[in-house]
């Protein structure tokens, strides 16, 4: 018989294999000939990924590959009319809020895959080592907004296949997310957890979450590339989520918050296609939780620059975020350069 460290082991290493697995078996994306060479796709080993990448242009990216931007038109704004949307007026803030009195610097990724972003692929001590240095590099760059570090980890990943249950997604076991919620603690930092709800739906995969999000260091990702409909696989689409799963999110954040005494709570929503976040006009802003739009996509740096004009910029909906990745950016943008973006991002992610 198996003493539970052992079957938790186990466990572990056949979710490891799964992961690893289907990233490496996927086929390689489709190049659009409208891509600049420039923005090729790097090869696989710089990917973050589990399932199938989506063939989108050189979008390619399953959460786990990481995506290069298609090439856009940006809308006709000048500087100044975007300077008249920022910063966006929202509710009046409530104690305890973090944004924008500080700036979070988070590392992303899942320890059980080396491709799904660098939180996985170096060892812990090393890792949280590294994050400080880059909290510290953005502390650097603005003097004026402290810098708080942050952890988000992939905790349901979008799967290539059903599964039992028909939902294209694979929940992490809680020994996981427990292993990673001490990391944070360690190292001071916060602990986002990312959700890729595959055919699944917001309140389903939040509801095994929520004894995590009622901790008051605990917040909240989403990814609506992996949100896809029925007849729609992970990877071989790029998925969407409407403002109503983002305002249904932002609910349950809310009542946690009221429930349990807390701070406000940070929601972080993945982008890198406008059509992936549908009326993002419609998304409800409350005090009690920060809205976080964070350009997910990596590329050279000017592709980079003009997808978070058009995905952030120009469709304004509470604070802004910004992916960096230290594989798949030709160059890497540094903090000046991040900071250099308008408006500068409250919230920026290395993968």
């Amino acid at each position: 018989m198996l003493r539970a460290t052992d079957a938790e082991h186990m466990r572990n290493l056949i979710i490891g294999a799964i992961l690893a697995g289907l990233a490496s078996a996927r086929p390689a994306p489709a190049q659009s000939p409208t891509t600049p060479p420039s923005a090729s796709r790097p090869p696989a080993s710089g990917d973050s990924a589990s399932v199938a990448k989506p063939a989108h242009g050189s979008h390619a990216r399953a959460r786990h590959a990481a995506r290069v931007h298609p090439t856009h038109t940006i809308a006709g704004l000048s500087d100044s009319a975007l300077a008249t949307r920022w910063p966006v007026k929202g509710p009046e803030q409530l104690p305890g809020a973090i944004l924008p009195h500080y700036r979070i610097v988070a590392y992303y990724g899942n320890p059980m895959s080396r491709r799904m972003g660098i939180l996985g692929q170096i060892a812990p001590d090393s890792m949280l080592a590294r994050l400080q240095e880059e909290v510290r590099a953005y502390a650097a760059a603005d003097t004026a907004t402290p810098v708080m570090p942050a952890l988000e980890l992939i905790v349901t990943v979008a799967q290539a296949a059903p599964g039992a249950d028909g939902k294209y997604r694979l929940r992490m076991p809680d020994t996981l997310i427990d292993r990673v919620a001490s990391w944070a603690d360690r190292a001071h930092a916060l602990l986002i957890l990312d959700v890729q709800i595959g055919r699944s739906t917001v309140a389903e995969e939040l509801t095994p979450l929520v004894k995590y999000l009622q901790r008051p260091t605990v917040h909240l990702a989403l990814d609506p590339e992996f949100a896809l409909p029925p007849g729609k696989v992970p990877g071989r689409v790029i998925g969407r989520m409407d403002a109503a799963q983002v305002n249904e999110a932002s609910a349950m954040l809310a009542g946690l918050v009221d429930d349990n005494h807390l701070s406000p709570k940070v929601l972080i929503v993945h982008r890198f296609t406008h059509p992936m976040l549908r009326e993002a006009d419609h998304i409800r802003l409350d005090p009690r939780v920060q809205v976080v739009i964070d350009m997910d996509g990596f590329g050279p740096d000017w592709m980079k620059r003009s997808s978070y004009r058009a995905y952030v910029a120009s469709d304004p909906v509470q604070y802004a975020g910004f992916k960096v990745f230290y594989k798949n950016d030709k160059p890497v943008m540094t903090p000046h350069d991040v900071l250099a973006l308008f408006p500068a991002p409250s919230f920026v992610m290395f993968q």
